[in-house]
């Protein structure tokens, strides 16, 4: 193994483990740990917020975490030149909301920008059938990091792959669900949304 992949991993690593030291540390009351609930996914730790952002969508709209609050949220991280993982994450979050019966927000935040524009997510997401269904969350590299980092998502790289993942957020703006990318089905996706729509 190369050393600077061997560094990049322990660095990953290391992160993820301060932010579960950091976040059970915290004494922060807000979120709600959801230890034996009925969720299919991953229950997060207690108290994750999602990052907030203001950025634009591959319409030009404004799209931020701030304004959806009050509703769960589903979040996934894709790219838009994908050729296999993106297409079949959009395809079940898709299915998750045909399974929903009514849509709840959907984000797909871009992780391989510049290459991530307006035009590649409109494409994108008209080959998909998600048109109007998930909103991707475009910008540059410095704006997108701090979701990155505050979702603990590895975006895409030439030595790497991103990390395939779902996100669902509460209606008080936090993480409370995760699914592995490859892991999730769209009813698992949608009985996690119904729990977290009836609270």
């Amino acid at each position: 193994m190369h050393a600077r992949i061997a560094i990049a991993l322990f660095l990953v690593a290391a992160f993820a483990l301060g932010a579960v030291v950091l976040v059970a540390g915290s004494g922060d009351d807000e979120g709600v740990a959801s230890s034996g609930s009925s969720f299919e996914g991953a229950v997060m730790p207690k108290g994750v917020r999602a990052p907030d952002f203001s950025l634009h969508d591959q319409d030009g709209e404004p799209v931020s975490m701030r304004a959806l609050r009050g509703r769960p949220v589903l979040v996934s991280f894709l790219y838009t030149t994908c050729d296999d993982t993106c297409p079949a994450q959009a395809q079940t979050m898709r299915g998750a909301l045909d399974d929903l019966g009514r849509d709840v927000p959907a984000l797909a935040i871009a992780v391989d920008p510049p290459r991530d524009t307006p035009q590649r997510a409109r494409a994108f997401l008209l080959k998909a059938r998600a048109t109007d269904r998930i909103d991707f969350v475009l910008g540059s590299r410095p704006q997108l990091r701090p979701l990155w980092k505050g979702f603990f998502i590895r975006p895409q790289s030439v030595s790497q792959e991103h990390q395939a993942r779902f996100t669902l957020i509460d209606k008080r703006g936090f993480q409370r669900v995760g699914f592995p990318g490859d892991a999730a089905t769209p009813e698992a996706l949608a009985h996690d949304l119904r729990i977290l729509r009836a609270e």
